[in-house]
């Protein structure tokens, strides 16, 4: 029992009618009663467009009130208002359906034996509860009632149309007499100008001034006597009263049918622009653009100005930004709209034209939002002309994408703030664990050193002394070469390490970088291997002075005494590659592929058993990929390994 309240969903059909205020108030009642959800329906027919301005204003006045009472308006379009009422109830599982409804009387109670909506309604779901309200006395009726053809008088181009239909019908039929064909033939003949006409001309009447002409040419030219308007045959009166009433059928027929088309043509329209939008909307990926698209869209698909007011973190609107139908977009005029759309972002509800607030600052105000929150204002210029029931529900369609949207890319954003947040935490605590064991080896032994040499004992000669001091200068050069390694990396990783580029030589960069080799290089052969030509390169030559040190020093710290590092550089693919190899003992294929990784130093101790923290290759891609290079590993062709990283090469004109 409590899930099925829980799942009640209620309904309510909107119309023009006044009684709909009661139906409206009365479904939301159940709905608020049974703690359920509540959706009011309009059913747009091929007659709402030719409704009576009164009907309009009292449609969107239900409207309003339907929004009031929490309401989900949608509307669907057809002929038969029952067949998508039940087709709306049946695909979002309604359960109770309010409906207007009142018994025919009088004489249309005698002709009438079409089953009115509700009858139809209750035959196509019966398994659903239908709660009728009847009509008050003097009311209009809930739903359209047939649609009244236009008999406006025919204009000129029509009236020239029809002449010239019939001329050419006439100079046809006179054609097939000549050749002997049936009068039947001829009459085939002015029944398809009929039909031409109908779909040429704007108005029904038209087309009936065109039947009555059909009915007199044909009299006149082909039933005896010829050109006069008589007839002897008895059966001509019943044959001229036929082929008028058919005319007239067709006429109607045709004009019933262009009237569909348009509206068919109009409703495909925006449904190929709704799914543009959708689409767009996908690929939009700030909230600038997510506004911008949505802006955009509803100027394609509406043909009016539109205000866009986003919401500032504070809740109050920003800046406004205006799209004209006919223009590029501007920064919002200072106009009575600013203060409408920040009540709005306050009230989570509709404002402006068309409503009891702020109805004079010439937009229909919508907010942008998602349950509790609300992203910002949307603005649709009235211009004169209310927007009808259909366009206010595809603005809304088209605002729920867009609130959709801007809140799958707030959770986006806040989801990489997250794994920012967390990927800093794991840096903090990987830095601690990889450096504490580290920091302590070096520090004990400088502190123990120190103490050493304080305490002045007599049995230190000047052998022991030396190598005291520098054990203790070995181990601060190791500690400062971290903390700028760590200094260095970190800075780059959160972009605040300019890169100045200036274009220098290549040779001059090696050069300064095995000034500073790790002293332990002279147990090393260290060779540079110039490629023969100067080399010049756009770079940061502090930096790459830093990726040349840690690369040799990396190759001294895990190769035996002994071993041969080479340096060589050359020209490839417009580019200049700096390679550093060594023949020790190489790094594992399968630790090849993590050894750039922050904190990863590998199995393996360097001979002075202290093990590497791990960033000196990470700080050494870090400072290629941002001189847009590329470092690599591979295997020496003996044995060892060769890391080579590419610089941009750069050229240096003379003026002469």
């Amino acid at each position: 029992m409590h899930e099925t309240e829980a799942r009640d969903h209620v309904l309510v059909c909107l119309s023009s009618a006044p009684s709909n205020e009661r139906l409206v108030a009365c479904a939301a009642e159940m709905a608020r009663a049974s703690g359920g959800t509540l959706t009011a329906l309009y059913v747009q027919t091929p007659e709402t467009p030719l409704a009576k301005e009164q009907n309009r204003a009292q449609l969107e006045n239900n409207i309003h009130l339907a929004e009031d009472a929490g309401a989900r308006v949608e509307t669907v379009f057809g002929e038969d208002i029952a067949d998508q009422i039940a087709e709306f109830v049946r695909l979002n599982r309604v359960t109770r359906i309010v409906i207007g409804g009142g018994a025919p009387h009088g004489f249309h109670a005698v002709i009438s034996r079409k089953q009115s909506v509700t009858d139809r309604l209750a035959a196509l779901i019966p398994e659903r509860d239908i709660y009728i309200i009847p009509e008050r006395k003097n009311q209009t009726t809930a739903y359209p009632r047939a649609r009244k053809l236009s008999l406006k008088t025919p204009g000129l181009q029509d009236i020239l149309i029809c002449i010239a239909t019939m001329s050419a019908a006439t100079l046809i039929g006179l054609l097939f007499r000549s050749l002997g064909f049936a009068v039947s033939t001829i009459i085939s003949v002015y029944l398809l100008g009929v039909l031409m006409t109908a779909v040429l001309v704007q108005n029904y009447m038209s087309g009936a001034f065109v039947s009555l002409l059909s009915v007199i040419t044909f009299n006149f030219f082909f039933t005896e006597p010829q050109y006069s308007l008589l007839a002897y045959e008895q059966d001509y009166p019943v044959t001229f009263v036929v082929m008028f009433l058919v005319s007239i059928v067709a006429c109607y027929l045709a004009e019933k049918l262009k009237s569909t088309a348009r509206q068919f043509s109009r409703t495909s329209f925006r449904t190929k622009v709704l799914f543009d939008t959708s689409q767009m909307l996908y690929q939009a990926e700030t909230r600038e653009q997510i506004f911008e698209t949505t802006a955009k869209q509803l100027v394609k698909l509406l043909e009016r100005d539109v205000l866009v007011f986003p919401a500032a973190e504070n809740g109050a609107p920003e800046g406004g930004l205006l799209y004209p139908s006919d223009g590029a977009p501007a920064a919002a005029p200072e106009s009575e709209a600013a203060d409408a759309a920040e009540w709005v972002l306050q009230n989570g509800r509709g404002a402006g034209s068309g409503t009891a607030l702020f109805s004079f600052c010439g937009y229909a105000l919508f907010p942008v939002g998602i349950r509790d929150t609300v992203y910002g204002v949307v603005g649709v210029a009235a211009q004169g002309k209310a927007l009808d029931a259909f366009d206010s529900s595809l603005i809304i369609s088209i605002l729920g994408e867009c609130a959709l949207t801007l809140e799958n890319e707030k959770i986006g954003r806040e989801k990489a703030e997250a794994a920012a947040r967390i990927r800093n935490e794991q840096f903090r605590s990987n830095l601690l664990r990889s450096i504490s064991h580290d920091l302590r080896t070096p520090l004990t032994a400088i502190s123990g050193n120190a103490s050493n040499l304080l305490s002045d004992d007599p049995a230190f000669d000047g052998n022991t002394r030396q190598k005291l001091y520098q054990d203790i200068y070995d181990d601060s050069i190791w500690l400062t070469n971290l903390v700028e390694n760590l200094l260095s990396l970190s800075r780059i990783e959160e972009g605040g390490v300019r890169i100045k580029t200036e274009v220098e030589l290549l040779d001059d960069i090696i050069d300064e970088a095995l000034r500073h080799i790790d002293r332990h290089g002279a147990e090393h052969t260290i060779l540079a291997e110039p490629s023969g030509e100067l080399l010049l390169v756009r770079a940061d030559a502090r930096l790459i002075v830093q990726v040349i040190i840690n690369l040799v020093n990396n190759a001294v710290k895990y190769t035996p005494p002994g071993s041969s590092i080479r340096i060589k550089t050359e020209k490839k693919d417009g580019k200049a590659f700096v390679s550093v190899a060594d023949d020790g003992p190489g790094i594992p294929a399968e630790e090849q592929e993590r050894v750039f990784d922050m904190f990863y130093s590998g199995a393996k101790r360097s001979p002075d058993s202290r093990r590497g923290v791990g960033m000196g290759l990470a700080l050494c891609r870090s400072i290629v990929l941002a001189h847009d290079g590329n470092i690599i590993l591979r295997d020496n062709e003996s044995h060892g390994a060769v890391f080579t990283f590419s610089l941009p090469l750069s050229e240096v004109k003379l003026h002469e």
